[in-house]
Parts: structure tokens; sequence; C-alpha cells
């Protein structure tokens, strides 16, 4: 590698950041080329088949190193440490368990690093569940235990449905969750905001910059934030904080654009009446707003559904589980698989948000929008 100055270098941001790995070895061997792409290490297995890149970092066991027939440099130099794994017990097993202990002894020096990738590939290329391919290994090798029978394909098509079942209820919780205590916050700060002029800016503005991170940053510092309410930093928490304050800028907006859009006329009218402010606003601006506030609502409903496939990312479900581990083991179709049901989510909820609109809005405003 040190005589291929040309070669275009992609690694991971771990790699490129730990003291050990790049920043080191490239002082080690005097590597020439320029400074490496920072790439996800799922993406840089699809960017090295298309010629994009030339050299990425892997695992020793990457399921698809004998996929793409990737070549593995080797470290002469002896820069990494050699990793071996090992089993660890109890001793006193060897007289509670003897069966257990002469079962794990059994598995020393079958499992090399080339039979490591073919079993990796069984999970990442095949599908097949982890507690079959390790049951197959030790029945086949050690004639351990009783050898569970593949799944059909119609078995394994009513799984994967059962799955996306799963997954949509998770994916509707996430969605539903943040929505529903997003419309009891944004809707009263935007009434405030349009009441109260010397707020507004401060409570538009505070919106607005929370809108402005970027949405996996987002969920990273919101895991500290959630332990201290109680809540796990990993999974729904998280991911329905992120997305409840995502949504406070739309909603806040359109409620205090519907308010502000009222004629002055309207207002005065109800004043010459006697009617008292919580009465305007409750008689005559919400209805009048109302169009607006649930325009709001819908299209920040709309966006939730694609924001929260992000919690796939920090095990929160939903169809962003199913993206992730696309992503993780570069399988454009369990990518489509999480991606499809997703947008079919997003237009159910917009063609919902439209039925219940005719409900909601008053007739002479649905009239007037026509």
């Amino acid at each position: 590698l040190a005589n291929h100055p040309e070669l275009k270098l992609a690694f991971g941001a771990e790699f490129m950041t730990r003291q050990d790995c790049w920043q080191t070895l490239k002082l080690r061997y005097r590597f020439p080329q320029a400074e490496p792409e920072r790439l996800d290490h799922g993406l840089a297995f699809v960017a090295i088949e298309r010629g994009d890149i030339d050299v990425m970092d892997l695992y020793t066991t990457d399921s698809l190193i004998l996929k793409h027939d990737l070549v593995a440099l080797e470290d002469d130099l002896n820069h990494f440490p050699k990793y071996e794994a090992v089993v660890l017990y109890r001793t006193e097993l060897e007289t509670t368990a003897p069966d257990f202990v002469t079962a794990i002894k059994q598995l020393e020096g079958t499992i090399d690093q080339k039979q490591m990738i073919l079993l990796n590939q069984q999970r990442d290329l095949e599908g097949t569940p982890e507690t079959i391919i390790a049951n197959h290994f030790v029945f086949d090798r050690l004639g351990l235990g009783e050898r569970i029978a593949e799944r059909t394909a119609r078995a394994k098509w009513l799984a994967q449905g059962q799955r996306l079942l799963v997954l949509t209820w998770e994916h509707a919780l996430l969605v539903t969750t943040s929505l529903g205590a997003a419309i009891l916050i944004a809707i009263p700060l935007g009434i405030l905001a349009a009441k109260r002029r010397n707020l507004q800016q401060i409570i538009l503005s505070a919106a607005e910059i929370i809108q402005t991170i970027p949405g996996l940053a987002l969920l990273i510092l919101l895991m500290t934030p959630v332990t201290w309410l109680g809540f796990s930093s990993i999974g729904a928490a998280p991911a329905i904080v992120a997305l409840f304050l995502y949504s406070l800028l739309p909603i806040m907006r359109n409620t205090y654009a519907g308010i502000e859009d009222i004629p002055n006329s309207l207002q005065e009218s109800a004043a010459a009446l006697g009617l008292t402010r919580w009465a305007v606003l409750r008689q005559i601006e919400l209805p009048l707003a109302s169009r607006t506030i649930f325009a709001g609502i819908k299209t920040t409903a709309v966006i939730n559904v694609g924001y929260a496939t992000l919690g796939g990312l920090i095990g929160a479900g939903g169809y962003g589980e199913l993206i992730a581990e696309g992503m993780d083991t570069v399988n454009m179709w369990t990518m489509v698989q999480g991606a499809v049901p997703a947008a079919l989510l997003a237009l159910l909820v917009k063609w919902g948000f439209e039925f219940a609109e005719r409900f909601i809005v008053p007739t002479g405003l649905q009239a007037s929008a026509a």
C-alpha cells in the first residue's frame, strides 16, 4: 500500500480517530496517500464494489469479504495486536455441569477466520436466524443436540410479515406519542407568540434553533438528558423526545400565522359585542385559524414518519430497524423493506388527515380553501 500513492482510501469514523488505528498506522508504514474519506462501514463496501474507492477498513470476519473478493492486507510490521477468542467459565462447572464443559471445550480450534465469515454470511446475506446457524454448526461439527429444521419459504414470509407488523406498531407509537405531546405544547406556545409580541421572537427562534440540529446529532445529544428522567439512553425515549422537539416549529408557526392572519375587523367586532379574550380565542380565532393549524399538524405528522426511521440507529424499533440492518449488511432488499412501508405509512397519514379535516375544520373555511 505504501508503494501506491494513487490509491483512494476511505475509512469509518472510528478507524480514523482511534489512536491505535489510522493515526498511528500511517506513521508506522509511512503511507503517502492523501487524507482518507470518512465513510460509513457498510457504504464502503458499496463504494469499493463500484470502484469509487480502492482501500477500506474491515473486520476480519466481515460477511462481505468473500462476496466482494476482497484481500486483507498483511500487517507485517505487527502494528495491530493479535486478538484471539477464548472461552471463560467458572471452575465449579467442571463438577456441577461436566457435560457442558466438555461440549464447550470441543469448540476449541473449530472456528477459524474463514469459518466465521461463512457463518456471518448465513446471517447477513441469507437472513438465517442466529439460533439456527449456531445449532446447525454445533450439530454438524460436534454432533451435539438436535438439528433444528430450516424454515420453509412460507414460514420465512410469515415470520417477516409478523416482524413487519411489530415494526409498524413501534413506528406508529413513535410518531403518535411525539406528535400528541407536540400538539399539546406547540399550539399554546403559538397562541402565546401571537398574543405577546415581546415573547414572539424568543418562542419562535428557540424552535427554529432546534430544527437546525441534524437528526442523528440530536438523538445522540438527548441520550444523556433522558437518563436524568429515569429512561434508558437508547430505545424509544430519546427518539420520541427528538421527534417531539422537531414537531414544535411547524405546529407553533402555523398556529401563530393562523391567528395573525385573522382580520382586525373581526376582533374589533368581537370586542364591541363584549366578548372576553378567552371567548374570542375559543369562538372566533381558533375556529378561523383551524385550517392553518391543522395543516401544520398534518405536515408535521408526515415528516415525523420519515424522521422516525432514525430511531432504528439507537434501538427504538420501527421501520428504521430494517433500514439500519440493511445498511450494516449492505443489503438493499432489507433497506427497501423498511423504506417502502415508511413511505406508504406517510401517504396513509396524509390521506387520514385530509379525511379528518372535513370534520374538524369549519365547513366555510373548507369551501374557501377549495
